[in-house]
């Protein structure tokens, strides 16, 4: 019998295309039963039609289901897929531009910082809707693969609160496991070890990461015997890109010893040091590409990208379209797990998971990143030990925030929510105390329609809000658009490169060009 696979928010542009070649890409997976569910009836019968048309093409029995029911879509699945963005890019933009009027300058505001925070709020209660369906109508023993962000966050409530199996998942240990390749190569070259033409492939270079998402850390890497660890710092100083576009990373690879799995502009968000005065942020990202820190940068390239891709689809259809095939695999691993659970081919990778004397400096029950092993027998993860310790205070710090914006969101609990805020890492270093609080009542009225566990708490930080004009103790706000805010082009100005234009709208993974140089 073919499996099922349900794919929650199918009205993704970029994911869900993708993760369907990917697993059509398989032979003992051709005949799959898709189950695309989103809540938006437009973005679904897109996406749908452009899948349909892809599996016509290349002569694959598998079949999709589209349905606005999400209930019926997660029916019998033995497989779902979460992709959504709760609140789509209207509440994505009152997750940047509210903190910039407080002094706080994301690049990304996925994760943690104050943007990351609000974004689990919202995805946190759906998620666990889609875990009681799973209970309910799924098949037993259903996984459930989470590519949505806040990736920690929502991992964590899906196992704790929604009692179902949950991995999450994300692309940030290859792509760095590229940019790590590709100075190792470099410098392969440059002792003789290759020839000057020669391609150095990731999987040549044996890596362990571990942490946690967006904030791991490479604490092994191994090429033909040679530790290169103690080499990264000098190597990645002297690369003739990198030295450009990962200031922060470099930084802290120089003072800790370990590189960080994530982007310099994700990083630079994370941690208190890069972004807290205004005049210092220009001199430690790039804006070649909004990866390496542009403010705001992520939802600028995503904007542009649905607003083409709704311009631009009748052009879609009548493309030709892609050969599926395993040569065109993604590196996302979600068609890895499916296939090694299905066929028994092993396949290695690093997941996210509840710890269990994983990383044992890090609290059990935390979500980290590590390495495992996926087989018929399930998903199997080793214990990696103690991160060095420069590494396990980042994290410490990270993930008494997530537990605190975990329960928040759980119970919805406002003050548990300023208290996250409160100690998250950049934010603390750029907003005094009454800063977040009126941050965080601002933010729960911008997003109460998301918010469903604080419908009760909306009206009170409303009063709050208006007695602080009243009596003057409204904090001071800032204006303007961040120390490297971009213009977002509009359909227009995007026409001039149609080319670029599509592919950033095709993309899962809005910094594939930058962050995997060798593929």
């Amino acid at each position: 019998m073919p499996i099922r696979i349900a794919m929650i928010g199918a009205g993704s542009i970029g994911f869900t295309r993708s993760l369907m070649r990917d697993i059509l890409a398989v032979p003992e997976l051709a005949d799959t039963n898709f189950a695309f569910t989103d809540i938006s009836q437009t973005n679904l019968d897109m996406v749908t039609q452009l899948c349909e048309r892809e599996i016509k093409a290349n002569n694959l029995p598998a079949t999709i289901e589209a349905t606005t029911d999400r209930r019926r879509a997660i029916a019998d699945a033995d497989y779902v897929i979460s992709v959504i963005r709760q609140g789509g890019l209207e509440a994505f933009e009152t997750d940047i531009n509210i903190p910039l009027k407080y002094g706080i300058d994301q690049c990304v505001g996925d994760t943690i910082c104050a943007g990351g925070i609000m974004y689990g709020q919202r995805t946190i209660p759906p998620l666990l809707e889609f875990c009681k369906d799973i209970r309910e109508v799924a098949k037993p023993g259903a996984l459930f693969l989470n590519y949505s962000n806040p990736m920690a966050m929502n991992t964590w409530a899906c196992n704790k609160y929604g009692q179902v199996k949950t991995i999450g998942l994300c692309h940030g240990v290859q792509g760095a496991h590229w940019q790590i390749t590709s100075v190792i190569e470099m410098w392969a070259k440059e002792q003789g070890l290759l020839e000057p033409e020669a391609k150095l492939h990731r999987r040549e270079v044996d890596v362990i990461a571990a942490g946690l998402n967006h904030q791991t850390w490479f604490i092994k890497v191994v090429w033909r015997g040679i530790d290169f660890i103690p080499l990264l710092p000098e190597l990645f100083a002297r690369h003739p890109k990198y030295s450009q576009t990962e200031k922060v990373r470099i930084d802290v690879l120089k003072r800790f010893g370990y590189y960080s799995t994530e982007s310099n502009g994700h990083l630079s968000e994370y941690l208190p040091w890069y972004r807290k005065r205004p005049e210092e942020i220009l001199n430690w990202i790039d804006l070649s590409s909004w990866i390496n820190g542009e403010t705001g940068g992520y939802l600028r390239v995503t904007t542009e990208g649905r607003n083409w891709f709704e311009t631009d689809f009748p052009n879609w259809l009548k493309e030709e379209p892609p050969v599926i095939s395993p040569n065109n695999r993604s590196e996302e691993h979600a068609s890895y797990i499916i296939e090694a659970l299905e066929t028994g081919r092993v396949y290695r990778g690093h997941f996210n998971v509840v710890n269990e004397h994983h990383i044992t400096n890090l609290p059990d029950g935390c979500v980290v990143e590590i390495p495992g092993y996926v087989d018929k027998t399930g998903l199997n993860i080793p214990t990696v030990g103690n991160l060095p310790m420069a590494c396990a205070a980042t994290c410490a710090a990270s993930v008494r925030v997530q537990e605190m914006a975990v329960e928040a969101a759980v119970h919805g609990d406002v003050t548990l929510l300023k208290q996250a805020v409160l100690h998250d890492p950049l934010t603390g270093a750029v907003c005094n105390p009454e800063e977040v609080w009126q941050l965080v009542d601002e933010m729960l009225v911008a997003q109460s329609r998301w918010l469903p566990q604080y419908q009760n708490e909306v009206g009170p930080a409303q009063a709050r809000l208006d007695e602080a004009v009243r009596n003057n103790t409204r904090v001071r706000l800032r204006s303007g658009q961040g120390a490297a805010r971009l213009h977002t082009r509009n359909v227009t100005e995007l026409a001039e490169d149609k080319a670029a234009a599509r592919k950033n709208a095709s993309a899962a993974d809005k910094g594939d060009l930058v962050s995997k140089p060798g593929k």
